[in-house]
């Protein structure tokens, strides 16, 4: 007789039928994946989703394509992460179907929406929005968007399931603030008014909106149901704001952090912002965070204390110039051993058996698969940590391409959501297991 953990697992979506009648079923143990029901550990899992916008010098980061599975050789820049090989998979051959147009493409890396500089062009629900609507209200923060020197209206890694831009948050100083600054008795009752004021509002206009549906057609009744079903959402937010408004905030040892002035001070600010990710996730602040490194809005920047000759932007623009070469591969490095360092302060907090890498998911990628020729093909990816079986390179055919959105399904059902789809991904990354 099986166990219940080895039984086959029945979707959500199950009915009864019979005579012409379809009954929905309630949620059942069954209906839980097995190795969701056989954990029993309450730590939570995360996500840390990462984006430099000008990607990395391909030939330097990927791994000779023949070198794949668990025995691959590192690239030059992996090098750099030697000490945590068995903690990452590295992806060579994928990509977002249909997601192209150089820059404006960084918008898209969490949405995977297509064609984003086309003409109507509207974005999609980003990865950690999905996750936060789910899951976000167990957390004071559903969700962080920050960014370096990041173009603020214009560029984020957020985006609601309307295709509106969630703004990033440039200052680490103001992240710390948010999570462990509590606010003097006055100030609290302030932030609570204006919150009360927010869902009265968002309930008299939905009064009002409602009115109109019988004065309007089929297709306006469909955005105005859209509509609406935001206003629901942002009524909830603001209720669970409130709660958390009254209970105190995490103490933490750590010093607030001290913001650079100078947008040179680029590598700094990642550091800062790696830093505010991790205190964000060891405090259970919140455990969705989408990190754009909007590197095109970078001038010239300082790696280990020396200048670089010209703009970040312009440096990826190299046309096989030596020098430009040499710089952007000073640039790269140093990305590498920033995101080594993280790793490591991840793997040095322990959450009972594991530790805070265990059960964090970091994707770190870009939009772009080589600046200098702005295509959006073969991406560099790298997916570290969160309870997967990692210590591979799992090589794809880097002409056709594999969807890099099948790696947010298996995000998804890692997290305990069960999807098995999400924007062009339709089923699970090949190659890619749990542990």
């Amino acid at each position: 007789m099986p166990s219940v953990a080895t039984q086959n697992h029945l979707h959500r979506r199950h009915f009864l039928r019979g005579a012409g009648v379809a009954l929905a079923l309630p949620m059942l143990e069954a209906m839980t994946p097995a190795f969701a029901r056989a954990e029993i550990n309450p730590v939570p899992r995360r996500f840390f989703g990462i984006c430099n916008n000008l990607g990395l010098l391909p030939e330097l980061f990927f791994p000779e394509a023949a070198s794949s599975g668990r025995g691959y050789k590192p690239s030059t820049y992996l090098e750099h992460l030697s000490e945590h090989k068995d903690d990452f998979t590295v992806l060579s051959g994928v990509s977002h179907p249909d997601v192209d147009a150089g820059h404006p493409a960084d918008n898209c890396f969490l949405t995977a929406a297509p064609h984003p500089s086309s003409g109507g062009f509207r974005n999609t629900i980003s990865l950690d929005q999905y996750a936060a609507e789910r899951l976000g209200n167990q957390t004071r923060f559903p969700s962080l968007s920050v960014g370096v020197n990041i173009q603020q209206g214009s560029r984020s890694l957020s985006w609601t399931r309307g295709g509106v831009l969630i703004p990033s948050e440039e200052k680490a100083s103001a992240v710390f603030k948010r999570m462990f600054v509590t606010g003097t008795p006055a100030e609290v009752q302030a932030q609570m008014r204006r919150l009360s004021l927010g869902q009265s509002i968002m309930d008299t206009v939905a009064d009002q909106t409602k009115s109109l549906e019988s004065k309007i057609g089929p297709s306006d009744r469909a955005r105005l149901d859209q509509y609406l079903t935001g206003v629901r959402d942002l009524e909830g937010r603001l209720a669970s704001a409130s709660e958390w408004e009254l209970k105190p905030k995490p103490v933490v040892k750590d010093a607030a952090p001290v913001d650079p002035t100078d947008p040179r001070a680029y590598m700094e600010k990642v550091r800062l912002m790696y830093d505010m990710a991790r205190l964000a996730f060891e405090t259970d602040s919140t455990r969705f965070v989408a990190l754009l490194l909007d590197s095109v809005n970078s001038p010239a920047i300082t790696v280990d204390n020396q200048p670089t000759d010209d703009g970040y932007h312009n440096l990826s623009h190299h046309g096989k110039n030596a020098s430009k070469l040499a710089q952007l591969e000073k640039i790269d490095r140093g990305h590498m051993k920033l995101l080594a360092g993280l790793f490591s302060d991840l793997k040095s907090r322990k959450e009972g058996a594991e530790t805070l890498l265990d059960r964090t998911m970091i994707l770190y990628g870009s939009n772009m698969g080589n600046a200098n020729t702005h295509v959006t093909t073969n991406l560099p990816t790298l997916f570290a940590g969160g309870g997967f079986k990692h210590g591979q390179h799992l090589s794809f055919d880097r002409d056709w391409n594999y969807p890099l959105p099948n790696l947010f399904v298996s995000v998804l059902q890692r997290l305990g959501i069960e999807e098995d789809r999400f924007a062009s991904g339709k089923g699970t990354m090949r190659g890619l297991e749990m542990v």
